[in-house]
């Protein structure tokens, strides 16, 4: 079980979708926490979001993308903005389908679905393949 285990750990997108489960924990409990101490729903939503965009770009850059991480300084920061970017991108994509969902009369619960679906691909496309980008190494 362990080699198992072990094997599915070395797969980056299984490692990636297990970092995106653990953000949504830290985005959805300080979203809830936030408003258990008062702070507007909506403010609640934003902060809870921006913290789960930290909470993933720990996570990712040092569980998923490691080795494509960039040295300290500008290009770490660039690395840094692209993964915010991507991160408003799935957030405009998700607000984007679930508002077409509504306005067409379709079921909430199945447009958020596909709307995470949605996000979720678009993101990981983009932070594998621009944020993250395998650096090639020259022969």
């Amino acid at each position: 079980m362990k080699s198992v285990v072990a094997a599915l750990w070395r797969d980056t997108f299984l490692r990636y979708f297990a970092s995106s489960a653990a953000a949504l924990v830290v985005d959805t409990s300080s979203f809830f926490a936030l408003v258990a101490v008062g702070v507007p729903a909506a403010a609640a939503a934003a902060l809870g979001y921006a913290i789960g965009i930290v909470a993933h770009w720990l996570i990712v850059s040092r569980a998923v993308f490691a080795g494509d991480l960039a040295e300290r300084g500008s290009a770490r920061t660039r690395q840094k903005m692209l993964f915010v970017i991507s991160a408003f991108a799935g957030l405009a994509l998700t607000t984007a389908i679930v508002s077409i969902g509504a306005a067409v009369g379709a079921s909430l619960v199945l447009t958020k679905a596909v709307a995470v679906a949605v996000s979720f691909v678009v993101n990981w496309l983009i932070r594998r393949w621009v944020v993250f980008r395998p650096q090639v190494v020259a022969a």
